[in-house]
């Protein structure tokens, strides 16, 4: 088929690569001209693993080509609307105007039975406002909705091998010509049997944001039980383990630690309850408040313990961040813990050595003056303090008798809970995790 994909960031890039692995004949458009130079060359914008190969791929093949016309909609049959949906800058509420921008360069230059494919994640509501706007003189489009579901680090193989598909057409019909055209562009995933939903616009658009505030909400349930652990002596990991073999639970993303962050996320469950209110539903998940309230509430835990242990007062002291990115395998700094931590233990006096293996560049456009370095050694040399906040593979498996050769002191705060506790005591640490045992409690030396 003949795809275009409006809006080349993080979901875009990744959509259209994929879209041209799969056969179909892609133009991704976008405004930023640096951007659509640099795919163009086949150089990805960020940090994703496989994109870069997926990129040369496509644009080898010819089924892939980037551009910052829209006219060029105009070559395609089916358009993919990918553009962000950032949190508005006056309060909790999805900022739609790049949606809005993408439809109106739809409307301009798309033919009668083009179709329209949302991917970005949107309010409830947003699909019929956008076909009710639909000039009575302009062109007959039909819309759909086909939220995505991309981890990030993991993004090239949920694109193109997806747990589930979900359309959302106007009738909710699976005889639909949208669902119909949808089917034709995975067809390949569809083939392979991944699951597929076909239902109304309202209900895919919840899909993602019900998703996401589930997610939310198991990730910030195992935190509150930390908070309850670090005042009884418990351990929340094992505490996680138990209840993660009752199958109604699951043991996935119940890893207390310091919380979740990212582009999508935090931003995302302030949008649904912001939009729940709008609807008069707001008690429906007010729960959702509470949710961001203990995850941020995680990040200053996490200044609060770095501050206890180096004697009340961070300023002064010497201390090693490992990891800036909001999770491994990304590059991604946006509402990132461990950028926040980092952040404010430099306001707080303290100097802040970080490491990460591909977010520092970011982080250093957020807060010009953190101080980075290539390296973990680099990182740890004469640390008084060292603070594990995102966990990339190569800070897990650091050696802790080999780092305290490094260090000044024997500190760690592990806000991953993604150590050994026990290997790093015997090394002679003093480690602290997140709702987890001390070394005394433990009982090792």
């Amino acid at each position: 088929m003949r795809l275009s994909v409006v809006g080349c960031g993080y979901l875009g890039a990744v959509h259209a690569a994929a879209m041209a692995d799969l056969g179909h004949d892609v133009v991704g458009i976008d405004v930023d001209a640096g951007k659509i130079e640099r795919l163009s060359r086949g150089e990805a914008p960020f940090f994703e693993p496989g994109l870069q190969d997926l990129l040369h791929s496509g644009l080898g093949s010819g089924r892939l080509r980037f551009t910052t016309d829209p006219a060029a909609l105009a070559s395609a049959e089916l358009h993919f609307i990918a553009v962000g949906t950032p949190q508005r800058g006056d309060g909790d509420g999805a900022d739609l105007s790049f949606v809005d921008a993408a439809f109106a360069q739809v409307l301009a230059h798309g033919a009668d039975g083009d179709i329209v494919v949302g991917k970005s994640t949107v309010p409830v509501g947003t699909v019929e406002r956008l076909a009710a706007s639909i000039p009575a003189d302009g062109p007959d489009l039909t819309l759909a909705w086909n939220p995505e579901f991309l981890r990030e680090g993991h993004a090239v193989a949920d694109s193109l091998t997806p747990d589930r598909l979900v359309f959302g057409v106007a009738d909710g019909s699976a005889d639909s010509p949208a669902a119909a055209a949808l089917e034709r562009v995975y067809a390949r995933p569809l083939h392979e049997g991944t699951p597929l939903i076909v239902t109304d616009w309202a209900t895919a658009e919840l899909v993602k944001v019900a998703a996401n505030a589930f997610l939310a909400t198991k990730i910030s349930f195992i935190n509150a039980m930390a908070e309850i652990a670090e005042v009884t002596g418990a351990d929340v990991t094992q505490l996680a383990d138990a209840i993660g073999h009752d199958a109604r639970i699951g043991r996935r993303f119940l890893n207390a630690g310091v919380g979740f962050g990212g582009g999508c996320l935090p931003k995302d469950i302030r949008a649904f309850s912001a939009r729940a209110r709008e609807l008069g539903r707001g008690d429906s998940v007010r729960f959702l408040d509470e949710v961001d309230t203990i995850n941020l509430r995680r990040r200053d835990r996490v200044v609060r313990l770095a501050a206890e242990l180096l004697g009340d007062e961070p300023a002064g002291h010497r201390i090693a961040v490992l990891g800036l990115a909001f999770k491994p395998d990304s590059d991604d700094v946006r509402d990132s813990p461990a950028l926040e931590i980092a952040s404010a233990l430099r306001a707080a006096g303290a100097v802040v050595v970080a490491a990460d293996p591909h977010a520092a560049a970011n982080a250093r456009l957020r807060d010009p003056g953190l101080r980075t370095v290539d390296t973990a050694a680099e990182a740890l040399a004469g640390a008084e303090l060292v603070i594990l906040l995102t966990e990339w593979t190569e800070f897990v498996t650091l050696d802790p008798v080999a780092v305290a050769g490094l260090t000044a002191e024997r500190r760690v705060i592990d806000a991953r809970n993604a150590l050994d506790p026990e290997a790093w005591i015997r090394a002679g640490w003093d480690y602290r995790g997140l709702g987890r045992r001390s070394a005394a409690a433990v009982g090792v030396s």
